[in-house]
């Protein structure tokens, strides 16, 4: 079926008549890319006010085996990263050695993932993800080099939608350390894709041509084998774009600068040329016209990976807070026991161990399914894991003072213990811009989020649609709300779940369960007040989205704190410190909550965007 106003273009389940041509073919394109299987995991029932608690109670467990081989790949890593990475230098040359990429090849680390038979190490999603944990906490560089090399690079998506000829050909490169790339960005386009310009057009039946140009392509200066997204226009799909694997060394590429940032001083990202480069149509991944589906859920799965590397660094920081907080000694005692202090430990130490609950539990969806559909907690993870890292990092500053302020090198210099939380700063900020701003991570929450909704009523408010289908439409959202709305109002709890719980967490649980059903239909309520320029209330669907991080993540930490209460080998004053932090971490959360709720009666976002307008009228 197709709009009445965008004949070529498919149609959404959004009314676009009122928009412009960019926004409708940039909103139509990526919805044509969407994932179409409902989304039926814990967030989405968490925003639909039935989450099913089962998902998560019993928390999924590592199995031994698995850990096992997780934990000798993690020795080993920590040996080498030991006898040959200095992070400080690093940073203060802006390159990581090359006896370090040889040493971390040679230990497989950069075909984690990637299976045995084509000369990988075959390891679980858990596994890779402990391994970005434990880079994360020593050195942001090396995280974003295998990060990207793996999670957006060539193996991720030549997993996902590689024939079994170009995994052949490519896996065992890329697995013994041929390093790789994702080139997707370009200067003037950032999170919309239809503003795409590099172009891919057929060179006779077997070949393409491609000329464009891609900023921030990380690894690019380093890597072998680049996955680039070009536009491949047809009549019927002017927008279309395809995913190809394409040769550093092919004639025509070029590298013609490379970027520098504040933080991760090593990253080896760049401005890529392409012109005239010619690519067998044999290393088209995915099939044409479907690259922006191949980006897409590449993303989905690669980004667990960014929280993960945050959750290293998060815990180091924690590390080192502690370490300062108890024996710098201020006013007769240890800083510590100052309750300033005190609360900032409080609250890094509950958050750090939330983060990586959510991490455990993204990572052990895909290691049930590979092809598991886990967009909506992936992004949960990034969106809360990145902004509560960089929380974490700014407390650990304010708690070391100036000293968190002055260098490592400096501080080793005049003999003091050389703790980078400067350079972990700096390296922890790009987080919440890296594989999606959180404000793009809203609005993508979001759109998953209104899904079952859009699929009850979204016929009824669309416009381009015959009035007897929009009445039809009506009835039928009527009838489906008039069941499920009512279950919003009631008080009961989370059920099975909760009762197989430790008798300290039962009660979150519970409170999850209920305050799902607040989320739920305060989320209906807004709809229905706003109809579809919803969507243009960014702020206020961006508290909404929060809301519901918050109870997911809070739900991950309750399972995960399971895991750890049940554990035979944990003592009782450890179960009693454990319980007494998720107690905490639930107030927290209810305060967090309470604060959007807060916002949300406000308005300010109404009142910010008359502002901004002021603003922006003033510099015009």
């Amino acid at each position: 079926m197709k709009t009445s106003t965008t004949p070529d273009l498919p149609v959404t389940m959004i009314d676009t008549s009122k928009m412009s041509e960019g926004q409708r073919a940039a909103l139509e394109m990526a919805e044509a890319a969407r994932d179409e299987r409902s989304n039926t995991g814990l967030a989405a029932g968490i925003f639909f006010g039935d989450a099913d608690f089962a998902r998560h109670v019993p928390f999924p467990k590592q199995s031994d085996v698995d850990k096992d081989q997780g934990d000798a790949f993690l020795t080993r890593l920590r040996a080498v990263l030991d006898a040959h990475a200095d992070p400080d230098a690093i940073d203060r040359t802006g390159e990581i050695p090359d006896v370090l990429l040889n040493e971390l090849a040679a230990l497989g680390a950069f075909g984690i993932k990637i299976p045995i038979k084509y000369g990988g190490l075959g390891l679980s999603q858990t596994n890779y993800s402990r391994g970005a944990m434990l880079l994360g906490g020593v050195c942001g560089n090396l995280a974003a080099l295998l990060s990207a090399h793996q999670s957006i690079g060539v193996p991720q998506p030549l997993i996902l939608f590689g024939t079994e000829e170009q995994k052949a050909k490519f896996l065992p490169r890329v697995a013994k350390g041929e390093i790789s790339a994702f080139a997707l960005t370009e200067a003037d386009v950032g999170s919309d894709p239809a503003k795409m310009t590099t172009m891919a057009v057929p060179d006779g039946p077997d070949h393409f041509i491609i000329n464009g140009e891609k900023v921030w392509c990380t690894n690019s200066l380093k890597a072998g084998l680049i996955v680039v997204m070009a536009r491949t226009p047809t009549k019927e799909k002017p927008h279309a774009t395809t995913a190809f694997i394409v040769e550093a060394k092919s004639p025509g590429v070029e590298i013609i600068c490379r970027c520098r940032f504040m933080g991760l001083r090593a990253l080896y990202n760049g401005v890529v040329h392409f012109e005239n480069v010619r690519v067998p149509r044999e290393n088209i991944l995915g099939g044409e016209g479907k690259g922006l589906k191949v980006a897409l859920t590449t993303l989905n799965t690669g980004r667990i990976t960014l929280p993960a590397a945050c959750v290293g660094l998060a815990k180091r920081c924690v590390d080192i807070s502690k370490r300062w907080a108890a024996r710098r000694v201020q006013w007769g005692q240890p800083i510590g026991k100052h309750a300033a202090i005190a609360d900032k430990l409080a609250r890094m130490s509950a958050d750090a161990f939330a983060m990586e609950a959510t991490v455990r539990y993204v990572s052990a969806l895909v290691d049930k399914d590979k092809h598991a559909d886990v967009r909506l907690e992936a992004a949960i993870a990034k969106l809360w894991g990145s902004e509560h890292a960089w929380q974490i990092v700014d407390e650990t500053m304010q708690i070391r003072g100036g000293r968190g302020y002055e260098t490592a090198d400096s501080l080793r210099a005049r003999g003091e213990e050389p703790e980078p939380v400067e350079r972990l700063m700096r390296d922890c900020r790009i987080n919440t811009i890296f594989e999606g701003s959180s404000e793009i991570m809203r609005l993508f929450i979001a759109r998953e989020a209104l899904e079952p909704h859009l699929k009850i009523g979204a016929e009824v408010v669309n416009s381009t649609l015959p009035m007897k289908q929009r009445a039809k439409a009506a009835l039928r959202a009527g009838w489906s709300y008039a069941k499920w709305y009512p279950r919003m109002w009631l008080p009961f709890g989370a059920g099975d779940a909760a009762d197989k719980l430790h008798p300290a967490l039962r009660e979150e649980l519970n409170t999850i369960a209920v305050e799902s059903r607040r989320l739920a239909r305060t989320l209906f309520h807004e709809m229905a007040a706003n109809g579809p320029s919803l969507e243009k209330r960014q702020v206020l669907l961006g508290h909404l989205v929060d809301i519901g991080s918050e109870l997911f993540v809070w739900s991950c930490a309750i399972g995960y704190a399971e895991t750890k209460i049940t554990d035979a080998s944990m003592i009782s004053t450890e179960v009693d410190k454990l319980t007494r932090m998720m107690s905490y971490f639930g107030k927290l959360t209810r305060s967090r909550i309470a604060s959007h709720y807060a916002a949300m009666k406000a308005k300010l976002d109404l009142d910010s965007y008359r502002v901004s307008k002021d603003v922006l009228a003033d510099q015009a």
